[in-house]
């Protein structure tokens, strides 16, 4: 049951430690390189135009925005 116990509490305190920026700075997680629109691709697919299924959801979302 100690053993228990401590490896619990060494997991609240990284859980903690991880979140201190959040909890200080109320700034979200954020990766060190800039993620995919580093590399100048806009969307996840790299697709030249996007596909029927896409195209309505891109037009629901103007019509939420409108």
């Amino acid at each position: 049951m100690l053993t228990f116990l401590a490896t619990f509490a060494v997991f609240v305190l990284v859980v903690l430690g991880m979140s201190l920026g959040w909890i200080i700075k109320r700034k979200s997680i954020q990766g060190s390189c800039g993620g995919i629109s580093s590399l100048g691709i806009e969307k996840v697919c790299d697709c030249p135009e996007p596909c029927d299924a896409r195209k309505k959801r891109m037009a629901r979302e103007q019509q939420r925005i409108i």
